[in-house]
């Protein structure tokens, strides 16, 4: 849904810092979202002891008086042994007659906008039922406009669009986007000046001569309940076709009269170029077997019904969004609402993809940067945290703009051909493909078809909150006739994650080119030693944007010679009270540890631990909390070991 409004620089295994800082990621934060999503059972809306498999909707609507009465067929299977009891959503809007199973009615309450049910007899876990709820009344028009009665030019219009709670105002069901069934039918009786348009393909349309037509439309693939929709009113149909080898598939749009012209058709043809670029980069459309298209209906935005698109807003990337839905959101549906940036992420990021492919790179890369800034605004973790809020789960910087971002980012990290065999793994798992998915399932198949742990990089960015603020600085080091450059990335501290562990590109110009080089930055402030082919001149820090970030700054720190050899400097001063200074200079990267010990050989500080670039280093010690005397330090690089005393004065 759219509302309209290289060289590898690795100074250790990537594998190996992926692990840990993936680790290190796990924050209080992150393991609560993902405890709440373990119980996501107890806390998510909809009946969790049943899997609805069918729905028919045999409904009979008015235009004046506004009404709807309905016969609602619901087929389940049970998920536990001895089920007695089961409810349905439905707003209390809407008046309950009945309720009816094979074996007679039902006993059954209608209240807190759910009808709870005694069946006829207990059901154990794979055994089915059916029920048809028989009902009527005005239904609700809850979150954008679930079920409308409205006009176009003096014509009446009748619409729906029910995502994310808004099918219970309409039909009951099972209000979980999780539990698709299997196949749906909706027949539709009302005024013959109303054309009918909802899922999959029509079976029926009859003239029932007493001033009503009737419409029967039947949806043979899986569909959640919020993808179940009508529209009806006076439509005028223009048609494409969309070729697949030997075969076709009809793309049928339906507009108010009064809009088709040139202009519309002229947008409306480029759907079958999009169906074709999908198809190269998802795969096949997944309901070649049924049809795809457009229903022109009462909301400026467009909304991403199963098969064929309810639209109010004919741009380019609103068609683009909606058709890219049919793969994320339709074939694979999120889960949970806490997981919507699946749908939207996904869509909007694939604007960003036709854009491209149609006008070239340049724009994609400003789409890219489109979404970059509104994405900074987010607030809060993209997994969405309130989910009885509408407008926080449509939250557009969040949900939608850094959610194509974090997709734009996995890409840079995993490269072109990966990228585009994750999404396809993804799109035809057959866990997946025709059924839901979750954010961890998602992130399993990147980490698998990558052959990288990437969970690092959807805790901080799916979990986590914010975006990486660095400053750079730049330091040119020489070494005989050889060149290098060492960067060091310095961020701020967040609060989850604490810092941001990514591959990083780092451009540096040098007086004869530029070489690109990538590292993986995994602590807030860390250096890169990078050898150059000549004299650097300067550094760009991710120049592809490929990171959602600020850059503060860059600062060039003085030029320095590259030391020869291990060396250790007595200190300065000493005797010493109660700072001194400690030197040390490396002529490569190295592990480094520094110590200091009492004249007993007892350790007593721990001045440096951990890996260290070439050049010359010094550490401050501060004794402070010790007394006068002998003491003695010890520099430990790679197989160099050297000592020295030093002496306290008090």
């Amino acid at each position: 849904m759219k509302r309209f409004l290289t060289i590898l620089i690795l100074l250790s295994s990537v594998s190996l810092f992926a692990q840990s800082a993936g680790n290190e990621c796990q924050t209080a934060k992150v393991r609560a979202f993902k405890q709440m999503k373990s119980m996501g059972k107890l806390y998510y809306p909809g009946d969790q002891n049943i899997d609805v498999t069918y729905y028919k909707l045999d409904l009979n609507i008015s235009y004046s008086p506004q009404q709807i009465t309905g016969a609602v067929t619901i087929d389940a299977k049970s998920l536990e042994d001895n089920l007695t009891s089961v409810f349905y959503d439905l707003q209390n809007a809407l008046t309950v007659d009945s309720v009816v199973a094979p074996s007679g009615r039902l006993t059954f309450t209608h209240s807190g906008n759910k009808i709870n049910l005694t069946l006829d007899r207990a059901y154990n876990i794979g055994e089915l039922f059916e029920v048809v709820v028989y009902y009527h009344g005005v239904p609700g028009s809850s979150g954008f406009g679930s079920f409308e009665f409205s006009s176009h030019s003096g014509h009446p219009i009748i619409w729906t669009l029910s995502e994310p709670y808004g099918a219970s105002d309409w039909f009951p069901g099972k209000d979980s986007p999780a539990d698709k069934v299997d196949s749906c039918d909706v027949i539709v009786t009302a005024a013959d000046n109303f054309y009918t348009v909802s899922n999959g393909v029509l079976i029926s349309e009859v003239d029932n001569g007493d001033g009503t037509k009737t419409f029967h439309w039947k949806e043979h693939h899986p569909i959640a309940q919020y993808l179940i929709s009508l529209a009806l009113t006076n439509y005028a149909e223009y048609d494409n076709y969309y070729v697949v080898g030997q075969d076709s598939m009809i793309v049928r749009h339906f507009n108010y009269p009064e809009n088709l012209n040139s202009t519309r058709e002229a947008r409306l043809n480029k759907t079958v170029g999009m169906l074709e670029y999908y198809h190269d980069i998802y795969g096949l459309y997944p309901y070649f077997d049924e049809k795809y298209g457009h229903a022109e209906f009462g909301w400026s935005g467009g909304m991403e019904h199963q098969t064929c698109t309810s639209i109010g807003a004919y741009g380019e990337t609103i068609i683009a969004h909606e058709l890219a839905h049919q793969w994320f959101g339709d074939k694979v549906t999120c889960a949970t609402w806490h997981d919507i940036w699946l749908n939207e992420g996904f869509a909007t990021y694939t604007e960003a993809l036709w854009l491209g492919h149609v006008y070239g790179e340049g724009a994609y890369d400003d789409r890219i940067a489109s979404y970059m800034s509104t994405a900074k605004y987010a607030y809060g973790p993209i997994y969405v945290q309130d989910i009885s809020n509408v407008n926080s789960i449509f939250n557009y910087a969040r949900s939608y703009a850094k959610g194509a971002v974090v997709i734009h980012m996995l890409r840079g990290i995993v490269g072109d051909s990966t990228f585009f065999n994750i999404l396809q793994s993804y799109l035809n798992d057959p866990r997946y493909a025709y059924n839901s998915a979750t954010t961890d399932q998602f992130a399993a198949v990147a980490s698998a078809v990558s052959g990288t742990d990437l969970t690092y990089f959807f805790d901080e960015w799916i979990y986590g909150e914010n975006y990486p603020k660095y400053r750079v600085e730049f330091k040119r080091v020489f070494s005989d006739s050889n060149y290098y450059a060492i960067v060091t990335l310095i961020q701020n501290t967040n609060t989850n994650p604490r810092f941001f562990t990514m591959p990083v590109q780092l451009k540096i110009t040098t007086e004869q080119g530029d070489t690109l080089v990538t590292v993986f930055n995994d602590a807030v402030n860390q250096s890169f030693l990078i050898e150059v082919n000549s004299y650097p001149l300067s550094v760009e820090m991710d120049p592809n944007n490929l990171i959602l970030k600020d850059i503060l700054g860059t600062t060039d720190v003085e030029d320095e010679t590259l030391p020869a050899e291990f060396t250790l400097s007595q200190n300065y001063p000493n005797p010493f009270n109660p700072t001194t200074k400690i030197n040390y200079a490396l002529p490569k990267d190295e592990f480094v540890t520094l110590k200091v010990f009492n004249i007993l050989g007892e350790e007593v500080a721990k001045l440096v631990e951990g890996r260290v670039t070439a050049g010359s280093h010094s550490v401050e010690f501060d004794a402070s909390n010790l007394s006068s005397g002998t003491y003695i330090y010890r520099l430990t690089a790679g197989k160099f070991v050297s000592t020295k005393k030093m002496i306290l004065l008090k």
